[in-house]
């Protein structure tokens, strides 16, 4: 029988409390086969104590079995401090993209029109993230530098990756950078954006600089989109195309590495939102991005796990419907209720 393994990274306060509540689901009882984690300790305090050697450890162990569970973890904002494990991670398991997808949550109004799912595509490592940054001078004649790099490689790929994620979604690719103001640098981008609509003239492709794009997508009420973007570019997207859809509860961010086919090879999913300390210890806070997040590794997994993270993922939507939903999206289920009625229709689903 093939040994089916997960490696789970534990975060800090109401991240870990939420990543305990999805982990639930993973049980045997629940999907009907045994799923091996491998565990890692995440937490500010343990990255401290190991000069975060325990990140580059869960770093080979995704590694060596392909997929990654991640709780949201605190980033300390001092400098010298052991700074974001994201940025580690992504860069020791070679990740090239992350996507992030908005969609809508049954019951749940749109901020604005749309209501086709969005999926912001953007580099994992290289632009503003992980640059050399330095000042000279004093006084009013400071002046500081910051030294920014992005790769052809990477940019090819999160290319190539956007038109065959809009392949499968029936999407446009809309958007892109600001080449006309920074034609050496983003203009590498756009290039390689230009080439792969060659290489995909089924896709329907709308470039736009970036600034338009923020703009159009207030307006946007049409098919799905596919948005392709540098680092820092598609932070900000992310956090502009998640909340449109009244709650970022529905999205999970995922971190691929390809191989030399453009096919992911090793994946760490997450939840898009933070530790949420003013929620610590209260069982309110909604578990769905993090339940989200582990049922999309499981869908790249063999068929038997594929069919688990299908069923995770119906029922969620299945248990919001009929109305079982957190405070946040105007219901009153605790997170542990949520998690118990999701695994009853889980196990419904799979006939277990």
């Amino acid at each position: 029988m093939q040994k089916r393994s997960l490696a789970v990274l534990e975060g800090d306060e109401t991240g870990r409390e939420l990543l305990e509540q999805t982990l639930r689901l993973l049980a045997p009882e629940v999907i009907g086969f045994d799923l091996e984690l491998q565990r890692f300790d995440l937490s500010l305090a343990n990255r401290r104590a190991s000069a975060n050697a325990v990140v580059s450890e869960a770093a080979a162990a995704i590694r060596a079995l392909g997929l990654g569970l991640k709780a949201p973890t605190i980033t300390p904002e001092k400098p010298g401090d052991v700074g974001s494990p994201n940025r580690i991670l992504r860069e020791e398991i070679g990740a090239e993209v992350i996507v992030r997808t908005g969609r809508r949550i049954p019951g749940v109004e749109p901020v604005t029109k749309i209501q086709a799912p969005i999926s912001v595509v953007r580099m994992a490592v290289g632009d503003a993230y992980g640059a050399e940054e330095w000042r000279e001078g004093e006084g009013g004649a400071e002046v500081a530098y910051r030294k920014e790099r992005i790769e052809r490689r990477i940019c090819h790929a999160v290319a190539e990756f956007s038109f065959r994620e809009a392949e499968h979604m029936g999407a446009t690719v809309f958007g892109g950078p600001k080449f006309t103001v920074s034609p050496v640098y983003e203009g590498m981008f756009k290039e390689e954006l230009d080439a792969a609509a060659e290489r995909h003239p089924d896709v329907a492709y709308e470039p736009q600089l970036i600034d338009a794009t923020f703009a159009l997508l207030l307006t946007v009420e049409e098919g799905p989109l596919v948005i392709p973007a540098l680092n820092r570019d598609g932070d900000i997207l992310s956090d502009l195309v998640l909340p449109m859809f009244g709650s970022i509860a529905g999205a999970e961010s995922l971190v691929a590495a390809l191989d030399e086919d453009y096919v992911p090879v090793r994946l760490m999913a997450e939840a898009p939102h933070g530790t949420a300390p003013t929620l610590l210890g209260k069982d309110t806070a909604n578990p769905l991005a993090m339940i989200l997040a582990a049922a999309a590794l499981l869908s790249h997994g063999d068929e038997t796990m594929k069919a688990a993270g299908d069923a995770i993922r119906q029922a969620c939507l299945d248990a919001i419907q009929a109305g079982v939903r957190t405070a946040d999206l105007g219901g009153t289920c605790r997170s542990s209720e949520f998690v118990t009625d999701v695994s009853s229709r889980v196990r419904a689903l799979l006939s277990l």
